[in-house]
């Protein structure tokens, strides 16, 4: 059945083409399986909050009539306003606009937040644009740029808040511009589309451009919420869709709602949060986190962008789901607000979990995989920028940057055929990765670091979880031993200088390209004659090899401008002689990768990588497959163009000076 929402209708209607409803939750109010809601282009100041489940075989589907053409926000018109001095004016709202969640007397804070608690949930937005907290009215009126944002001139536009009584008065550096005569909004609403109950499963959102909420600070021991999101349910499909603005996050695919671990370290300050984040995992089973009932989403053809902590975030919610053909840009750039969990797309348990085929830039990190990254594989994507521009100054409580950081994972976990630009391509506390056919021309960092905590003089280990394969149920716990990692048939460039060449790739500042860093670990051979295989195995001696550092695999690299060899290389190409040329550039409306490395390979090839070659992770003792299970063979390269039999390193599968990558 088809449901007409037309925001421009002369009145509220019942839903049918003639008379249609007004707003959008209308509709989600009597949907039910197999109808379609299609809404006519207008702003929707609203939130919608489906009410029921499609099915798999009958979806409920929201769609926008025009493509974009429907905006769902949770801002609202500010008129009114009144100078104040200078180039700051001044405005009154009734408390009671907010109902029960002002989000100017909401604080973003809470567990894994490192900066200040001095921001609000709230925002002034300035023709689309979020204007700069200050602390004080002083600092308003002062608009001076902040050294902490990646855009020094944006940061000049300030606004300041503070309570009188019933109202919330908002103060607003415009500069030369009348606020009266532009478009100001604020935002009032917390989510946009958002159900409120567990299991409202199977829902397509299509077309839509969803924008400026009020989002709270989402870590992953805590309820997660978005502008969009699916709250704690199986099978939604989010395409097509513009998603940005978010004082937190643009899309969650998070965690459940449990009052008795929710903000736990925060609130209650006697566990530590890395204890939080094991029961969380443990407590999943009781809130219904398997295969069958949760995860399983599809985000696709999104242009996600300008939130201030994630692009997409998740917490167990988003196994087995697929982001693919996305635009994610300019996420966590003002730097007002920090601490874990920020990224272009952050995930905790990002089980079987495929990120492919996206352009990721401009974020303070582009792909962050925390924890029990088994199965996920991150393919085919574009990324560059991800990285504090030259001058800016890393905010207290902000995270390093980089393409990609997967953190105490056991793997398996496939990172292949992506182009990586930036300064810094992999940070990696983890073991059990799998790095094939990728374009590096930055850092490998945290290298044997930045798992275990040092507390009361005693090694404090961060034991994480891994699980049976291609399911949510717990196998076992384990600390990183660190190793098990697979560098094959990758480019390797260093293409930035390296300033201070005193700094250790135990450091995720590390600034020399290559593998050498993989030399502290063993290889497979030396690895395994530890342990006597043909021997009768006694536990005691045995123990210090239980606990040492796993094996390591290093082939068919190619290395440039003087990127480091490890010693584990084997049929590996070096070129340090010649400067190699690494430019990204926009040509007809595409983005073209200009470089002369493949000119520079004089004929070099390397055998073709499949599942088998790079085996079993060793503490889930999981292979290197697709998430049914079946075998990896990597024949199609960054286009999807089929390898043939001398496979060149590197994401393309033909040598060429010119490629186009988005």
């Amino acid at each position: 059945m088809l449901l007409y929402v037309n925001v421009n209708a002369s009145r509220d209607g019942n839903g049918s083409r003639t008379m249609p409803f007004r707003y959008i939750n209308d509709a989600a109010q009597v949907a039910v399986p197999g109808d379609e809601i299609l809404v006519a282009p207008g702003i929707y100041r609203e939130k919608v909050t489906p009410r029921n489940s499609g099915n798999e075989n009958a979806r409920i589907v929201y769609r926008s009539e025009k493509p974009l053409g429907a905006i769902i926000t949770g801002a609202e018109i500010l008129n009114g306003w009144t100078r104040c001095e200078g180039s700051v004016w001044v405005n009154r709202v009734k408390n009671s606009i907010f109902g029960d969640y002002n989000p100017y007397t909401t604080m973003v804070c809470g567990d894994w937040y490192f900066a200040p608690t001095v921001r609000h949930t709230g925002a002034v937005f300035l023709n689309d644009r979020m204007m700069y907290e200050t602390v004080t009215l002083d600092e308003c009126i002062a608009a001076k740029a902040d050294p902490f944002a990646w855009n020094a001139e944006e940061s000049t536009w300030k606004w300041y808040t503070e309570q009188d009584g019933d109202e919330t008065v908002l103060y607003a550096n415009f500069h030369e511009l009348d606020p009266n005569k532009e478009k100001v909004e604020i935002l009032v609403r917390r989510n946009c589309f958002m159900p409120d109950e567990n299991g409202i499963d199977y829902i397509t959102v299509a077309g839509f451009d969803i924008n400026k909420g009020a989002t709270t600070w989402a870590p992953p021991a805590a309820y997660q919420d978005g502008l969009i999101g699916p709250h704690w349910a199986k099978g939604w499909i989010i395409e097509d869709c513009a998603i940005w603005g978010s004082k937190c996050c643009g899309i969650s695919l998070g965690k459940y709602c449990d009052p008795e671990n929710d903000m736990y370290f925060y609130t209650r300050h006697v566990k530590s949060p890395t204890q939080m984040e094991r029961d969380a995992v443990c407590r999943g089973q009781y809130h219904g986190w398997t295969k069958e009932t949760v995860g399983s989403h599809i985000i696709r053809r999104c242009h996600i962008h300008h939130c201030e902590q994630t692009g997409i975030v998740g917490r167990m919610g988003g196994v087995f789901s697929v982001i693919e053909d996305c635009h994610i840009h300019h996420i966590c750039n003002s730097q007002q607000l920090g601490g874990a969990e920020t990224a272009g797309i952050k995930l905790h348990a990002a089980i079987d979990v495929i990120i492919r085929r996206n352009h990721i830039h401009n974020c303070i990190m582009g792909v962050w995989l925390d924890w029990e990254a088994q199965g996920a594989r991150i393919t085919q994507n574009l990324f560059y920028g991800n990285q504090r521009p030259d001058g800016v100054e890393l905010a207290l409580g902000a995270m390093f940057s980089d393409d990609i950081f997967i953190e105490v994972g056991h793997g398996p976990t496939l990172i292949d055929n992506n182009i990586m630009l930036s300064k810094a391509s992999l940070i990696m506390p983890s073991e059990g990765l799998a790095v094939v056919h990728n374009f590096i021309c930055g850092t490998f960092g945290l290298i044997n670091s930045g798992v275990d905590s040092v507390v009361n003089g005693q090694r404090e280990p961060r034991y994480t979880p891994y699980h049976i394969r291609h399911r949510t149920e717990v196998a076992g716990f384990m600390t990183i031993l660190h190793g098990d990692d697979r560098i094959y048939n990758n480019i390797i460039v260093q293409k930035y200088p390296v300033i201070d060449p005193s700094i250790n790739p135990d450091s995720a500042d590390y600034q020399i390209v290559g593998t050498k860093p993989f030399d502290i670990f063993p290889a497979y051979d030396e690895w395994i004659s530890n342990f006597k295989m043909d021997q009768e195995p006694e536990m005691n001696e045995l123990a210090q090899y239980h606990y040492g550092h796993l094996p390591v695999w290093v082939e068919g690299n190619a290395y440039f401008n003087g990127a480091s060899v490890s010693k584990h290389e084997k049929n590996g190409f070096i070129n340090s002689d010649i400067d190699v040329v690494i430019e990204l550039d926009e040509k007809d409306g595409k983005l073209v990768l200009n470089t002369n490395v493949y000119d520079l390979l004089e004929g070099f090839s390397d055998s073709v990588i499949t599942s088998e070659t790079l085996g079993v992770a060793f503490e889930p003792e999981e292979r290197f497959e697709n998430p049914d299970g079946t075998v990896i063979v990597f024949d199609r390269d960054y286009h999807g163009t089929h390898r043939g039999m001398n496979t060149l390193p590197g994401p393309f599968a033909d040598a060429g000076t010119e490629f186009e990558v988005w």
